[in-house]
């Protein structure tokens, strides 16, 4: 078992940037795969970026490719996801998940963090 804490979000303006870390407790998280996913309010989670349990493989959703990146450092148990050009479309809830499976849909997901605001505004 897994538990994950994220911190970092905040209110940012448009443009501006922000990094998500989400600490992870056990000594099994390079088994996991991570992902970080975001929800607004009346909508569906949906995936924002995943990383591989080595790091090798990552994935993202296209509305942020180029502007987000997810990492891992498996020495300190933390995966984070960096945040440039924000657009105010990016405020959400955002959640870092972890499984054994790498993918792309949050119902694979069976660890999950409390969630971290972030807004962005215009």
């Amino acid at each position: 078992q897994v538990q994950l804490v994220e911190s970092g979000g905040g209110l940012v303006q448009a443009g501006g940037s922000l990094r998500l870390s989400c600490a992870a407790s056990g000594r099994t998280f390079s088994t996991y795969a991570m992902g970080w996913f975001r929800q607004c309010p009346g909508k569906e989670r949906e995936f924002v970026a995943a990383i591989s349990r080595g790091a090798g493989s990552t994935l993202y959703a296209d509305s942020v490719k180029g502007r987000f990146t997810i990492s891992r450092d498996n020495a300190k148990n933390t995966v984070a996801l960096q945040m440039n050009s924000l657009k105010p479309e990016d405020t959400a809830v955002y959640y870092c998940a972890a499984d054994q499976s790498f993918a792309t849909d949050w119902r694979g997901y069976r660890y999950w963090g409390q969630g971290a605001q972030v807004t962005v505004s215009s």
